[in-house]
């Protein structure tokens, strides 16, 4: 994988069923995504911060590299994803996937990856 061009505001790369920002503070936001059986957030990284998902609703399989690992989230379960660390969201489920999202602590940028 390759990486492509760190970006301030992903929101146009890939598409959820709702997306809304609970709190920005320089260096940190809280975000929460709802996303469909059928849509993801797409591999990426992060140059700074770490994301940390604590799932409300449905389930979550994320994918990561560096090293390779996936995991299956429930409601209630959280983890965090040190900077730089390769991974993609997708709904483990058959109903909507709905999770926050913790960014954090440093300037918030989107790193999308490609295969080669």
């Amino acid at each position: 994988m390759k990486s492509g061009q760190p970006l301030k505001d992903a929101s146009h790369l890939y598409e959820v069923e709702r997306r809304a920002l609970h709190a920005a503070r320089p260096g940190f936001r809280i975000m929460e995504l709802q996303l469909s059986p059928t849509q993801k957030v797409p591999w990426h990284t992060h140059s700074n911060i770490s994301d940390t998902f604590y799932v409300l609703e449905g389930q979550m399989r994320l994918f990561l590299q560096e090293p390779k690992e996936e995991l299956n989230l429930k409601v209630g379960e959280v983890y965090a994803v040190r900077p730089t660390r390769p991974h993609l969201v997708t709904n483990a489920g058959t109903t909507s996937l709905t999770f926050l999202i913790l960014q954090g602590v440093g300037e918030y940028d989107y790193v999308p990856l490609a295969s080669e």
